[in-house]
């Protein structure tokens, strides 16, 4: 538990340097570290993990601040060529299952993917609006935010409430993800045919 714990910090913290030292062992130390400089991009190839044929290769990710949140954001997502989805949540380093940051990644995503889908000409146009309820098939993402003033809602508190945070997660996602769609087109309509073959399914 405790090494799992320093590997989320690490990746969550792309300048940190972590080491955790076994030294109960009658063989000796047993040691391991924790780097990651892709920060989020690392922790989606993680979740991934191996033998998961992705969609298009690369980690698409940024990192950027925003004065109206008072913090800032690091994104990190690709789609994969399977059911479900992996999408993980944070605010400050800690655990988040619910939250404005959350919604956030999702209206983003959904927003950059439908401009892109009404306008680029992809393999077959979109039947219905790209919404928020069906670019999760197949996508691994990783949204994590850090606040001056986090606030932690429900029983466990394990849901972001800060209001402003949606909209600028939001903004930043369709920004970025947008760009990148229009600088593939090859690996931007595959995402869309993914899209589009998981919402005919529903």
């Amino acid at each position: 538990m405790l090494a799992e714990h320093l590997r989320e910090l690490a990746l969550l913290n792309r300048g940190l340097d972590l080491s955790l030292t076994d030294r109960r062992g009658p063989a000796g130390d047993r040691s391991e570290r924790f780097h990651f400089p892709c920060g989020a991009r690392d922790f989606v190839a993680l979740l991934d993990g191996e033998g998961v044929t992705p969609v298009h290769p690369d980690v698409i990710g940024f990192e950027c601040e925003d004065p109206r949140m008072a913090g800032t954001l690091e994104v990190a997502l690709r789609w994969r060529d399977c059911a479900g989805e992996r999408v993980r949540g944070f605010a400050n380093s800690r655990a988040t299952a619910h939250g404005t940051h959350l919604e956030g990644l999702r209206d983003g995503v959904a927003a950059a993917l439908d401009a892109y889908a009404r306008t680029a000409d992809p393999v077959e146009p979109a039947p219905a609006p790209v919404g928020p309820e069906l670019i999760g098939e197949g996508l691994t993402a990783v949204v994590s935010v850090k606040l001056d003033h986090p606030e932690f809602e429900g029983s466990i508190r394990d849901v972001l409430g800060n209001h402003p945070v949606r909209a600028c997660v939001a903004e930043a996602v369709r920004e970025h993800l947008g760009a990148w769609l229009e600088e593939h087109p090859e690996r931007a309509a595959a995402v869309v045919a993914r899209i589009l073959r998981g919402a005919r399914r529903s």
